[in-house]
């Protein structure tokens, strides 16, 4: 079973306070001229996207520069719902595994496109972000708008250690029930410091 971790990319898809918006247009039509066109205006953190070190470090590594295999790996759900911290459990020792893909459930997602997503969200610790780099995580994907805010350690630490992060994930409660699942994480292969990204879970049979 695949599972789509990815929010619909629309006109008015909601960005982050201060971001520049997200335009889809139709601008080229059949009846009119003689062929269908789409053009895309969107900054490469608007829904369901991907950051790299370069979004928040002097560091001069592009998206694109990273191995494909690098967006691929074993899925590991924490389910934090509840949860305003997620701060660093002994259980997640052995819950996560190394070089895996961390995906994190707050229950946050469920409010996407509505007013307060963006302000009131909950964050990732300090503590738990330094577990993912001791397990060398590839990516932590999360449902809502960013790990941490302002100053924002936690990107920091991520960062630091090469860890990717994928924000605004839909869909995520769907992986409850999951025993085993792998992430395809994949952005657009971009000269960016980060990317818009289609993320899906591909749930093994037991």
């Amino acid at each position: 079973m695949i599972i789509d971790l990815t929010h619909p990319i629309v006109h008015g898809l909601p960005v982050y306070p201060g971001d520049a918006e997200t335009k889809l247009v139709h601008d080229r039509q059949l009846r009119r001229d003689h062929y269908n066109n789409h053009l895309l205006t969107i900054n490469m953190h608007a829904g369901t996207h991907m950051d790299g070190p370069m979004h928040l470090t002097d560091s001069t590594t592009y998206l694109y520069d990273y191995p494909v295999e690098r967006f691929i790996g074993e899925g590991c759900l924490i389910n934090a719902v509840g949860e305003r911290e997620i701060g660093y459990k002994r259980d997640y020792e052995t819950l996560i595994q190394e070089e895996s893909i961390v995906i994190v459930h707050t229950g946050h997602g469920r409010l996407f496109g509505q007013p307060g997503y963006f302000d009131d969200y909950p964050v990732l610790t300090v503590p738990f972000a330094e577990l993912l780099v001791r397990k060398r995580v590839k990516i932590v994907g999360l449902d809502t708008p960013s790990p941490d805010r302002y100053p924002f350690e936690v990107h920091h630490s991520l960062f630091a250690n090469d860890v990717l992060i994928v924000e605004n994930l839909a869909n995520v409660d769907k992986l409850l029930e999951a025993d085993a699942f792998e992430i395809t994480a994949l952005p657009l292969r971009i000269r960016a410091d980060s990317s818009i990204a289609r993320i899906i879970a591909r749930v093994k049979q037991p």
